[in-house]
């Protein structure tokens, strides 16, 4: 089961994954916690966009070979300018929800699912979104009351991105890249780094499925992404990366269920 805060989340983080695992004949189901309705896009913020949201988002879910999409519904937290907490947040907002209570939701679906292994994110929400910090604190207890056995935390290796940023801050010096300093995880706290490319195909239909999001004034990332040529783009997404707390320092696997070597 992987679990993720808004739409295309998925196929940023672990649309290789979800592909590879699929394609080995394991039942695939994503869950998201919003619909992703305060996002940057085309369409103004709100229902009609969340319902196109989730349109893009089974549509990114049939090209990664799931099973079953759910919708837990809470409200999408938006993002203040520059980052943080939002203060014109919905009610039901998902980072104001109940954390034990949103928790047993999803142990539900775990244990209804039998699910041997749930992708959460790191503590820091990769780059500090308040609904993906929530979606760690929330995954985490889900998996304790499901006895779910793997929990990894999807994440992105930090160091080449500090180095490529750095890089691009030569010839672009009023680049801050201070927050990409605590944004996601270094490379000595990676346990997985699972390898992707042949599934490059469907995780670049997955990120183009969330077409409203690659359009928007404010949301050329994603459509800077599918922009690349399919061989760099292969060589740029080949590799995803996570987290699973409680293994030695130093332990490198390739595969979400391979076993660590003993001592």
């Amino acid at each position: 089961m992987f679990f993720h805060a808004h739409p295309d989340d998925e196929a940023l983080l672990t649309a290789g994954t979800m592909a590879m695992l699929a394609a080995e004949g394991h039942r695939v189901v994503l869950v998201v916690a919003t619909s992703g309705e305060r996002g940057q896009a085309d369409l103004e913020p709100g229902e009609a966009l969340g319902a196109a949201r989730i349109a893009e988002l089974y549509k990114s879910a049939a090209a990664l070979g799931c099973a079953r999409v759910v919708n837990l519904g809470y409200g999408d937290s938006g993002l203040a300018p520059g980052g943080g907490m939002a203060e014109d947040r919905p009610d039901n907002a998902f980072i104001d929800a109940d954390a034990e209570e949103a928790a047993r939701r999803l142990a539900a679906i775990l244990t209804e699912e039998g699910a041997d292994l749930l992708t959460t994110y790191d503590p820091a929400g990769g780059y500090g979104h308040p609904d993906h910090v929530q979606v760690h604190r929330v995954g985490g207890r889900a998996a304790e009351i499901a006895g779910t056995p793997i929990v990894l935390e999807a994440t992105v290796n930090r160091d080449p991105l500090l180095k490529g940023l750095r890089l691009v801050r030569r010839f672009y010096p009023q680049l801050d890249i201070r927050s990409f300093e605590r944004a996601y995880s270094p490379a000595e706290a990676i346990t997985h780094r699972v390898g992707v490319r042949r599934f490059a195909r469907q995780k670049r239909a997955s990120m183009a499925a969330h077409a409203s999001q690659a359009t928007g004034a404010d949301t050329r990332t994603l459509g800077a992404m599918l922009k690349i040529p399919q061989p760099l783009y292969r060589l740029v997404f080949g590799t995803e990366w996570y987290v699973r707390r409680g293994l030695p320092p130093g332990t490198r696997l390739r595969h979400p269920f391979e076993v660590p070597p003993k001592g």
